[in-house]
């Protein structure tokens, strides 16, 4: 009898039925089967779920449940609803990260170029051409140099901008002068024309960028987030862009999802919406990575360090 795997999906969501698909094909040594389609009498048998937005409710169901296998990269919605004794895995997949830099890229080129404003100007029949700034007088700053980071860094540097990155601890990235700890965040956010927030949503990073954060930051610099929404500091962030502190923000990920239509952000002069497009999941790759985790953890139990979820880090 092939072992039975769970795909779990919060049913209040459209179904994802080409990831299912691609998993079905990538794993045809397993019953892979929608968590709702598995008798009640079966679910016992599940020791792995690929996850795809559970419910606590849904992993409750499983009581042999050993691996939650997450179909995203961010993990924090997850760790407070699986049960006791159950192993988190991530999503960790480069085409993920390429995903992400080619949107970090064109949205730092979007500010870089001064876009939003020459948006405004059309809407006021403005004609005012701006000076150019090359590239190279461009000073980028990534917050979080993770996968993602790292992989965003690189794409800036080969595309001439001026680079830095801060993590938690010493990094090295070739051609991004690195920094860390509590010091370094400070030093990173003053010398940065462009800050881009890529950090995952821990206890640690929940309103990292606040006022002093933004305060810290040089006259008329702007901010991209693709990270987390609450590592972002709503009120504060509004604020600075209201005194004009701030020139402009680019936010694509919000504490609550969809934005709410009454939130300030969708009408505010110098912010741009997005709705979580920046790093999406591409179903034919991550299908063939949590193939390839389950098949292992089934064999002997292990997966992939990069893999492995850490709960009290919260990556």
């Amino acid at each position: 009898m092939l072992p039975l795997v769970a795909y779990v999906r919060r049913t209040d969501w459209p179904p994802h039925l080409e990831l299912i698909e691609r998993l079905r094909t990538a794993l045809p040594d397993v019953e892979l089967a929608v968590l709702a389609d598995i008798a009640p009498q079966r679910l016992a048998e599940v020791r792995v779920a690929i996850v795809d937005g559970p419910t606590a409710e849904q992993l409750a169901t499983m009581p042999a449940l050993q691996l939650a296998h997450s179909t995203w990269a961010g993990v924090e919605t997850v760790l407070p609803i699986v049960p006791a004794g159950v192993a988190v895995a991530r999503m960790v997949d480069p085409q993920l990260a390429d995903t992400m830099a080619e949107a970090v890229l064109a949205w730092t080129l979007y500010l870089h170029r001064d876009m939003p404003r020459y948006a405004s100007q059309q809407r006021a029949a403005t004609w005012v051409p701006r000076p150019l700034v090359r590239t190279s007088d461009r000073r980028v700053g990534i917050v979080g140099l993770g996968m993602l980071g790292t992989r965003a860094a690189e794409r800036l540097v080969a595309n001439g901008f001026t680079v830095a990155g801060w993590s938690r601890s010493p990094k090295a990235v070739s051609g991004v002068e690195c920094f860390h700890g509590d010091d370094g965040l400070v030093a990173l956010l003053e010398r940065s024309d462009i800050i881009v927030d890529l950090l995952p949503q821990t206890s640690d990073t929940i309103g990292l960028l606040d006022g002093d954060a933004f305060t810290a930051m040089p006259a008329g610099a702007s901010l991209i987030n693709f990270g987390r929404g609450a590592t972002v500091d709503d009120d504060a962030l509004l604020a600075a862009l209201d005194r004009r502190h701030l020139d402009h923000a680019v936010l694509d990920v919000f504490i609550v999802e969809p934005l709410p239509p009454e939130h300030r952000y969708w009408a505010h002069p110098h912010v741009t919406v997005l709705p979580h497009i920046s790093g999406p999941t591409s179903p034919d790759t991550a299908a063939v990575i949590a193939a390839a985790n389950v098949r292992r953890f089934l064999a002997d139990g292990t997966l992939p360090a990069d893999a492995i979820v850490d709960p009290s880090r919260g990556y």
